[in-house]
């Protein structure tokens, strides 16, 4: 059923406030005891919006390079400063916003990557292209800790179907920004990107929306009392809390070997063409992207710490066999890979916010950014392996993180949890 906005004194919303204004079931903390289709599909629109422009960056480092004559330190440090901004500004964004919610923070965020796209766009200098990339990992740092905590409170308690539908936005969105990339900014020039500041516009109109319907429920669930929390004990909770951080590890530095090197490693073993290989990575993203909608929902009715089992550690056969498959059964792995592996990061998000419930602006912002710093990092260490060991060689040893997973067992159980 999805919800429904009523005028402000209007009966309908009388009746809504006063059914919300009852005791929530133990264990839930969202705003609401229903999902909130709207708000939720809103959110992941955005997340889509906010990941297709912070992908364009790289999309035109080879314009930047010509135009500017930069040497590749330089271009390194462009992605430096996004990353830096985009990842360890998170953590810190989710903790101020706990403390002190602001739900028009959302806006604002998308307002600054807008304005990064503005400066790459038309930046005549190169402190400039620092500053518009700098902008743009601020939009994100601001975006995705705030927008998780609106994910959390729309969910109706389905925590893991909603954080699903958030992170696939996400997802789609960082697949779509190379394509927009190739046919746009590529034909028409680096101008062409102040273009996808409508986007931001577009963005920023939706979220208010989405900031006036957090505020509006944030004040009635203000009245009640929100039940739930661990009893688990300090140790344990950090002991969990670095578990999860050792499994974000293992997934994004396999992902990020997918991602970066896979269509070489196709190309070097089957003598693909580039077009082919490109086919194969999107196999790999798409069924990632399936994963992660199937993840949280999964989740949600059987557990997140066997859904993180099953994702991490169960996906290590499969990761072993794919540098020595035949074409037709590199395929198939792939496919298998990219929806049981991209199944377990909802689950994870989940999990850690239940761990530290009150804190779920910082829980997500440390979950993202080290993410995404991971995956950067892993990039740039998997390239140079690459480089002294051939691809295959990185493709076999990639394969074992997943051992990482058996680290699930130092998670506590749904009975712990609940104590």
């Amino acid at each position: 059923m999805t919800h429904t906005t009523y005028a402000p004194g209007s009966a309908p919303e009388a009746a809504t406030a006063a059914t919300a204004a009852q005791p929530a079931p133990a264990g839930h903390d969202g705003l609401t005891d229903r999902t909130t289709y709207a708000i939720l599909l809103s959110i992941s629109l955005c997340h889509m919006l906010n990941d297709v422009m912070q992908s364009l960056l790289a999309a035109i480092y080879p314009m930047l390079k010509t135009e500017f004559t930069l040497d590749f330190w330089q271009i390194g440090m462009l992605t430096f400063c996004f990353q830096v901004t985009a990842s360890l500004l998170q953590p810190v964004v989710g903790m101020v916003t706990d403390k002190k919610p602001m739900p028009y923070s959302l806006p604002v965020g998308m307002a600054s990557t807008m304005c990064g796209l503005v400066l790459l766009a038309w930046a005549p200098s190169y402190a400039l292209l620092i500053t518009g990339a700098a902008l743009i990992g601020i939009g994100s740092s601001i975006f995705h800790p705030e927008a998780s905590r609106v994910t959390r409170a729309a969910s109706g308690g389905r925590y893991g179907f909603a954080q699903s539908v958030f992170q696939v936005g996400g997802n789609f969105g960082s697949s779509l920004g190379p394509l927009l990339a190739a046919f746009v900014v590529v034909p028409w020039g680096r101008g062409s990107v102040a273009w996808f500041a409508l986007i931001a516009l577009v963005g920023m109109m939706i979220l208010s929306a989405v900031s006036r319907w957090h505020s509006r429920a944030s004040k009635v669930a203000a009245k009640r009392k929100v039940m739930g929390g661990t009893s688990l004990p300090r140790g344990r909770v950090m002991l969990a809390l670095a578990v999860l951080i050792a499994l974000i590890f293992s997934k994004h530095i396999y992902m990020a070997g997918m991602t970066s090197y896979y269509t070489f490693f196709v190309i070097e073993r089957f003598g693909l063409s580039t077009q082919a290989a490109q086919q194969m990575l999107f196999l790999f993203l798409g069924a990632a992207a399936l994963g992660t909608v199937i993840g949280g929902p999964i989740g949600d009715r059987i557990g997140r710490r066997t859904v993180i089992w099953v994702s991490i550690l169960g996906v290590l056969p499969f990761t072993l066999m794919l540098p020595f498959a035949s074409l037709f059964w590199t395929g198939v792995l792939t496919v298998i890979i990219g929806v049981v592996l991209a199944s377990a990061f909802p689950a994870i998000v989940v999990f850690g916010q239940e761990l530290l419930p009150g804190r779920v602006g910082m829980v997500a912002g440390l979950f993202f950014g080290l993410a995404f710093g991971v995956a950067g990092i892993g990039a740039a260490v998997l390239g140079l392996m690459a480089d002294a060991m051939g691809i295959r060689a990185v493709m076999i040893l990639c394969g074992f993180l997943p051992v990482l997973g058996v680290l699930t067992v130092l998670l506590p159980s749904r009975r712990d949890m609940a104590g």
